[in-house]
């Protein structure tokens, strides 16, 4: 297929992330000089002659160019040769996962997966064939003992994971699938390209639920893969074009399954992309407030954030991390403390999800990961999750010191 890649974006490569964010894959409008990309809400593209097709475009599944700009974008985001944005994260994951899997394969997954990535792996790729082993990825050595060589074709991590916020040593663990020839995949959608960047650090591919801290304003869904510069597909596969390049397999599979983003979906996730860097920044110093102010309330049992030096991953997290992100979890020590105190908030709105401008609280365990009750992914009864957003801290702290009475009272 044709590369729809904007024929400027190189002249990006070597600025800033929010410059980058901002620039890439949005080059003025030729014709008007319009400064935002525009919505190209249309299905099909008029051919000058049979084949003769402008720009490469001929019909909104294959490529459009709102979503050309958005993909281009995210692949600057993240240092990556290629991106591919989808119509959900899961929409993303599942591409990459026919890409790169047939049936006998193996996989290693984290043992606190999101509970959507388990789902998809155990329940929809498990009847295909696809056998799968959770693992604690903060253990680089379990990893190793987990890897299955010659099966084990896809090596999934989460950094921090979802919801228990374990970290993982990226470039360890890149060594360790790239040995077995197998695909490092990293879901980079907690710690975002800004804080983030496993490509850099020897990952295969990148996967976002944009709809989180990308999109950024919990008002589009969609999901995006960023390719590295030259990653393969694992050892012993062709592609369906005919290569074992990994970009030209996902844009094969984008194209014949079809799980693409719409042009107004991808024009409100690039506007937040434009956005990522000075909202995480705020993201992460509430996130920091409020897990020091949690970690010394005598309601809450433990607190888990990558920030604070009491975590077990805190100094690999503080290598290849540049700040912390905006995910808090805590433990309260019963079901019905966590339960009341997720009922009890006022700013924190009780609500699935995360990564948008306003807070939000949640059980996982009743929740976002229902669907892993009774496997080796369950979570604990008393978590409680927090997606800290950019409000005024002091409004955040209150209402947390508020709800925490409520669940003492329990």
């Amino acid at each position: 297929m044709t590369n729809h890649a904007h024929p400027h974006d190189d002249d990006w490569a070597s600025a800033g992330f929010s410059t980058r964010a901002i620039h890439a894959g949005q080059d003025p409008d030729p014709t008007t000089g319009a400064v935002v990309p525009p919505i190209y809400a249309t299905s099909t593209y008029k051919q000058d002659g049979v084949g003769g097709l402008r720009g490469g475009y001929e019909y909104s599944r294959s490529a459009n160019p709102t979503r050309t700009a958005l993909e281009s974008a995210l692949a600057a985001a993240e240092g990556g040769a290629a991106g591919f944005a989808f119509s959900s994260g899961l929409a993303a994951e599942d591409t990459l996962l026919r890409a790169a899997l047939r049936p006998g394969d193996h996989v290693v997954v984290p043992n606190d997966a999101y509970g959507g990535t388990y789902r998809l792996i155990a329940r929809v790729f498990g009847p295909w064939g696809i056998e799968h082993t959770p693992v604690d990825l903060s253990d680089p050595d379990a990893v190793l003992a987990a890897i299955q060589p010659g099966r084990t074709k896809v090596v999934w991590v989460e950094t921090p994971t979802n919801p228990l916020l374990g970290i993982a040593d990226i470039a360890v663990l890149a060594a360790h699938a790239r040995a077995a020839g197998a695909l490092l995949v990293v879901d980079n959608t907690f710690a975002t390209p800004y804080l983030q960047q496993p490509l850099a650090l020897g990952a295969d591919v990148v996967v976002h639920s944009t709809t989180k801290y990308i999109g950024g304003h919990s008002d589009v869904v969609g999901g995006a893969l960023v390719v590295a510069d030259g990653a393969q597909l694992p050892v012993g596969l062709d592609g369906p074009t005919g290569t074992t390049n990994l970009a030209d397999a996902v844009r094969f599979h984008q194209n014949a399954s079809g799980a693409v983003a719409g042009p107004f979906d991808a024009w409100l996730t690039l506007r937040g992309l434009k956005t990522l860097a000075v909202r995480m920044d705020r993201h992460e110093s509430n996130a920091r407030a409020v897990a020091e102010f949690l970690e010394g309330h005598d309601a809450v049992t433990s607190v888990i954030y990558p920030g604070l030096e009491s975590h077990p991953g805190h100094e690999v997290a503080a290598r290849q991390m540049s700040g912390f992100g905006g995910m808090v979890s805590f433990r309260t020590g019963s079901e019905s403390s966590a339960l009341a105190f997720c009922g009890a908030t006022h700013v924190f709105t009780l609500a699935e999800s995360l990564g948008g401008v306003e807070s939000l609280v949640e059980h996982p365990h009743k929740m976002t990961h229902g669907s892993v009750a009774g496997t080796a992914l369950e979570v604990p009864d008393d978590l409680v999750r927090l997606s800290v957003g950019i409000e005024d801290v002091a409004d955040l702290i209150a209402d947390l010191d508020a709800a925490l009475a409520a669940g003492r009272d329990a």
